[in-house]
């Protein structure tokens, strides 16, 4: 093969002649820095594409890492809120068992109650078998809700305690209040008492059904509990007489009085002025016949008195 190559600097063409090995030698080589270059170049641009996806893989990375511990600090702050508020609620649940127990032992001091009955320092005994509730909570929260479980419970069974105990003393507060005791009198002393004695009248042995309280006209005669007027007026041998209905069977009267103060159907309560002592019916004097009847029978109003 003949090769003409032209040029400025030459003074005319010059020829040369080329085998077939030579060609082929010098296309290969050709070939060879064609493809060098194709390979460097693709590689380059992968390598720049690559970076690039690496790139925006880790940034967006970061920011879902930092979305995730935004919101662990937002749960964080959540949960010791609600600590807060727990143990706020608590203090305030035990500062109210404290009170609650201090108001026991004084009732149960008022009441005259024993102690051991109801011992407001120890928790009523309980029993029973019990089986352990597993749940998703942690242990924090499993002593927490413990806690405020037992303290709901100390509530609950201080609550029991002191309606029983204020059961009690009602029961015992009405029971003093309508059950007959007391002088009928604010002044005067005892002139005859229950049972057979000589008729004042007669000169004969009587059975006398009161206890006599003498003293000035006009004294005050009181209520010796709680009750409701039954009668209210002029009554044969009794003169003008108030009669009381205190319940449980109980009826107490006052007689010979010098005027009353009370309705029939009115409710007194203990130690109110019914009446005026006086010596209407059948009296020698100003005095004030009482008697206490239970279930229907006269019964000895000293035992009552003396009370």
């Amino acid at each position: 093969m003949h090769v003409v190559i032209f040029g400025k600097g030459f003074k005319s063409p010059r020829k040369m002649k080329l085998n077939w090995l030579s060609v082929s030698l010098f296309l290969v080589f050709v070939f060879l820095i064609i493809g060098s270059l194709s390979l460097f170049i693709g590689s380059w641009y992968s390598s720049k594409n690559t970076s690039n996806s690496l790139f925006d893989f880790f940034q967006s990375l970061s920011t879902n890492i930092e979305t995730q511990r935004n919101k662990i600090d937002l749960v964080r702050q959540e949960n010791e809120d609600t600590l807060d508020a727990l143990s706020i609620y608590i203090a305030q649940i035990n500062a109210r068992i404290i009170r609650l127990d201090a108001l026991g032992r004084r009732l149960i001091k008022m009441a005259n109650i024993d102690d051991s009955e109801f011992n407001f320092d120890l928790d009523p005994a309980v029993g029973g078998p019990e089986e352990l509730i597993t749940s998703g909570i942690s242990d924090v929260d499993f002593e927490i809700i413990k806690k405020i479980n037992f303290l709901n419970e100390q509530l609950s069974r201080r609550e029991i305690q002191l309606d029983v105990l204020e059961g009690y003393l009602m029961n015992q507060i009405l029971s003093n209040r309508v059950f007959p005791q007391g002088r009928p009198v604010k002044s005067g002393w005892i002139s005859s008492y229950f049972g057979k004695r000589t008729d004042p009248f007669t000169g004969k042995i009587a059975n006398h059904t009161g206890v006599d309280f003498a003293g000035k006209s006009g004294t005050e005669i009181v209520a010796v509990a709680d009750g409701v007027v039954t009668w209210s007026a002029d009554r044969y041998g009794y003169g003008i007489m108030v009669e009381l209905n205190h319940g449980n069977g109980y009826l107490t009267r006052y007689a010979h009085n010098l005027k009353n103060f009370v309705s029939i159907g009115e409710e007194v309560k203990k130690g109110q002025v019914i009446a005026l002592m006086g010596k209407t019916g059948r009296a020698t004097g100003p005095n004030l016949h009482f008697e206490v009847l239970h279930n229907g029978n006269q019964v000895n109003p000293l035992k009552f008195i003396s009370k």
